[in-house]
Order: C-alpha cells, then sequence, then structure tokens
C-alpha cells in the first residue's frame, strides 16, 4: 500500500469537460476545480471522436490548468476509437503534454487495465467503476500497481442494474461501498459519482455530504455551478479544523505527562484519533495552499 502524503492532493471537484469543446477547454483553466476530466467518451458523439482527441492532445501540450489534475478519459478498447485514442495520448504526452492520468471506461477486471496499461507505459491509470463486475472485482482492480484513482459511474452503474432513482441512493448503496473499501484499503483516490440535476443545489448539497461522509475524496461533476457545493462539502470545516488541533495540542500535553490518552470535549483521545487530526490539518493545508 503506497505511503500516506502528509500533503494530499486534493479531489474535492472533479469536472468533466467535453474534449471537442474548445471553448470549454479554455473555460476550464479559470475554474476553481481540483481535478479535470477530459472526456473523449460519453460527452463526445461518434463523428467527432477523432477531431477531439486531435484538439485535446494540441490543448493539453500548451495550455495552462495550473495545478488542476489533468485527466483523460479514453474510448474503451472495444471501440473503434479506443487504441487509437490511448496510442495518440502516449505520444501525446512523450511529447510533453500535460497528463496526470488516464481514465479508463467501464473497468470490470484488472485485465481491462493491463490492456491500457501496455500501450502507456509509465502513466497512472484510473478506472471508472460503472459496471456489476466492476463492483464484484473492485479489491482486484484497486490493487492493480498501475493504478492511481477510481471514478463512481453511477449513472451506467444504475443502468446496468435496472435500478430506480432515490435520493438515499439506496440502490447504489452495495457498489459504492465494495468499491471504497477497495479504494481505501489500496490508499487510491476515490471520487464520488455525478449527480445529474446541476440547477438542484439543495439535492447536490445532501448528495455530495452523503459522500462525505461515507469516505468519499470527492465528487465529479457534470457544470461549473456545482464546484463551490463540492469544493465545500469536501474540505474540512472550520469546527473540524479546531477540533483536530485540539485534539493534537490535548494528546500531545499528556504524552508529555506520561498518560497514554487524552480528553477533548469530553470524549477520549488516543493515537487513532491523532493520526485523524493529522489527516484533517494536511487535507485543509493542501487545500488553502491550492487556492493561493
Amino acid at each position: 500500500m503506497p505511503a500516506a502524503d502528509d500533503r494530499p492532493r486534493p479531489y474535492r471537484s472533479v469536472l468533466y469537460i467535453p474534449a471537442s469543446k474548445e471553448r470549454a477547454l479554455e473555460k476550464a483553466q479559470g475554474l476553481d476545480c481540483d481535478a479535470i476530466i477530459f472526456d473523449l467518451e460519453d460527452a463526445v458523439a461518434a463523428e467527432e471522436k477523432t477531431a477531439a482527441r486531435a484538439l485535446l492532445a494540441r490543448v493539453l501540450a500548451g495550455a495552462d490548468f495550473g495545478d488542476r489534475a489533468r485527466i483523460v478519459r479514453v474510448n474503451g478498447l472495444d471501440t473503434p476509437w479506443g487504441r487509437e485514442d490511448v496510442v495518440a495520448f502516449a505520444k501525446a504526452i512523450g511529447a510533453g503534454a500535460q497528463v496526470d492520468a488516464i481514465l479508463v471506461p467501464k473497468v470490470s477486471s484488472p485485465a481491462d487495465l493491463d490492456a491500457v496499461a501496455a500501450l502507456v507505459p509509465g502513466v497512472p491509470l484510473w478506472a471508472m467503476m460503472e459496471t456489476a463486475a466492476g463492483m464484484l472485482n473492485a479489491a482486484a482492480i484497486a490493487a492493480h500497481p498501475r493504478l492511481g484513482g477510481m471514478v463512481m459511474g453511477t449513472n451506467d452503474l444504475a443502468k446496468e442494474l435496472g435500478s430506480r432513482f432515490r435520493a438515499d441512493r439506496l440502490p447504489m448503496q452495495a457498489g459504492l461501498g465494495l468499491c471504497l473499501l477497495a479504494a481505501k484499503a489500496h490508499g487510491r483516490i476515490i471520487v464520488d459519482g455525478v449527480y445529474n440535476a446541476f440547477r438542484d443545489e439543495d439535492g447536490l448539497r445532501v448528495e455530495c455530504a452523503q459522500g462525505r461522509d461515507m469516505g468519499f475524496d470527492g465528487k465529479t461533476l457534470i457544470h461549473p455551478a456545482q464546484l463551490h457545493t463540492a469544493n465545500e462539502a469536501f474540505a474540512p470545516s472550520e469546527a473540524e479544523i479546531d477540533l483536530a488541533r485540539r485534539q493534537i495540542a490535548a494528546f500531545e500535553a499528556a504524552e508529555a505527562a506520561g498518560q497514554g490518552v487524552a480528553v477533548v470535549d469530553g470524549k477520549i483521545v488516543e493515537n487513532l484519533h491523532v493520526a485523524t487530526a493529522r489527516q484533517v490539518l494536511a487535507r485543509a493545508e493542501a487545500i488553502a495552499a491550492r487556492a493561493k
């Protein structure tokens, strides 16, 4: 399992941008998102895919996206465009295009990652988790040596399951939980699926809160209007930061006095609570650094 980063890169808001829309690609350079998924798959019509691939390669070779993570979602290798997508970006990255990861759609087993890894050496892979088989194989997928992160594809998963939409996402809970356990066991980033009603801020806030409570690192988004809500939901609150600082201070004082535990707000504070508190502060510091 990879060592924990003391200053983890935030992935609160991960915005999908269609690779075929030059204006959207330009606008994305100034948006307040932690990461961008440049989408060559679902967001691009079949007749536009070849041109979109060339446009995105050109943009990523020259545009400045700052410290936002740049993730390219390619088409699946079982489509007419997937292999050319992967080969083209392997060449583009070799020529200087700035890409942090290749996102592989509909990953159902580690073999799906192996096939892409063979075509694009040295670049981290991310996995779209959106099939029933992917849910059942989540642990093996998360253990893949090239994997950097997992993205929940809840729309495709709902389609495959034949499930109905519910505000509490009860039909999704088994899949979400399996993927979360797998990602956390192997130290991978994992971001929640999209909220389709992009004008429904209250609904988005509720779903973000649910995802954050479950342990997701952030949420994928389909519209810039959703950025503020996700950024706020997946960042430590002032109350959480204050509590973390007080827990660390109290525990250090207890240790100096020869004691193994401390008490803060009437609750026991042990080593594990201090470790969590340090993670909260590291996350807050990383977000603050990204905002500068």
